[in-house]
């Protein structure tokens, strides 16, 4: 028996990536395939499994002809038996191609595929989340509001779920951690918790941890004492001295965690939900608008506010304000 090396053989239609396993073999064995004869029998056991008076008669051809090829194709390990079945006192063995797939190849020419998990620092988005992906695996917590009332403002979160749509997108570039990565605001009172690599959805009316670290960010979320408990007053830029009161309006920044400087915080936090939605929005799907002025600096924010452009009543477009 002639032994094949496998190798896979790559599709790329655009759209989609594709493979199945290829025989390579020497070029003096890839003769015994290549005659008319041999292919045509190839070719219809690449179909569908079929034993040798089957093929002749397909074929047109005697049966002792066919029997020949068939034992050169299956000495070249070309084809295989898959079953045997009684015929009419006699032993039908029915063949089916050994792979798909059949060449020969020459020692030169390869080249590295990219790793897709291999951080690109000349990749704006990779830069960006360069922080959160350690030996090719996401290394950090990503941090929503808990659905139930709590904070100051005893909201109820609306926007955790955008962590899911968010969490999709990392998935290109990064592989699962071990440990769960995503976090309920009210979960994260341990210190370990906090000295993380941080990404906070959700905006200081109901992500607790927003709350703490605003004072930290360039561009702050308004929030004043009242005998109310506070009032929030949409955001506020002290480089431009706006003032952004706009529920569709939010912030996307990044900042070292003041909790360990060695670790990120990154920030996708709206005025309301839909600010929130508009955030996420414009990391996944518009990056390159959003981070067009992220230049690897230590400390970066930016203004988005979320459009419907389709009138359909749902954020599907953003602006870059600062």
């Amino acid at each position: 028996m002639i032994r094949i090396d496998k190798k896979l053989l790559l599709k790329d239609n655009g759209t989609t990536q594709q493979a199945k396993e290829i025989s390579l073999l020497p070029a003096t064995q890839l003769k015994t395939i290549l005659g008319s004869l041999s292919w045509k029998i190839l070719t219809l056991l690449s179909q569908k499994e079929m034993y040798p008076l089957e093929i002749a008669k397909q074929l047109g051809m005697h049966e002792q002809k066919i029997y020949y090829h068939i034992r050169k194709l299956a000495k070249a390990n070309a084809i295989t038996i898959t079953r045997e079945e009684k015929k009419k006192g006699a032993t039908a063995r029915y063949y089916r191609t050994t792979y798909q797939a059949f060449g020969t190849e020459f020692p030169t020419g390869y080249h590295p595929l990219q790793n897709p998990y291999t951080i690109d620092l000349n990749n704006t988005l990779q830069s960006f989340f360069k922080e959160f992906i350690h030996n090719g695996t996401f290394d950090g917590k990503i941090i929503v509001g808990s659905p139930q009332p709590h904070g100051p403002f005893k909201t109820s979160a609306r926007d955790g779920h955008y962590a899911a749509h968010l969490a999709l997108f990392l998935g290109q570039f990064a592989h699962l951690p071990q440990e769960f990565a995503v976090k309920l605001d009210v979960d994260v009172k341990v210190e370990k918790e906090e000295k993380n690599n941080l990404i906070l959805v959700g905006g200081p009316g109901t992500n607790f941890l927003m709350q703490e670290i605003n004072e930290h960010l360039p561009i702050k979320f308004n929030m004043q004492s009242s005998q109310q408990g506070f009032l929030f007053g949409g955001l506020s830029s002290k480089k431009t001295g706006q003032t952004y009161t706009s529920d569709v309006t939010g912030l996307v920044a990044k900042i070292k965690n003041p909790w360990d400087p060695t670790k990120r915080i990154i920030v996708l936090a709206g005025n309301k939900a839909v600010g929130t939605k508009a955030c996420v929005i414009a990391l996944t799907n518009l990056w390159k608008k959003t981070l067009e002025n992220y230049q690897g600096q230590d400390t970066f924010a930016t203004v988005i506010v979320g459009f419907d452009l389709d009138g359909d009543g749902k954020v599907d477009s953003i602006e870059v304000r600062e």
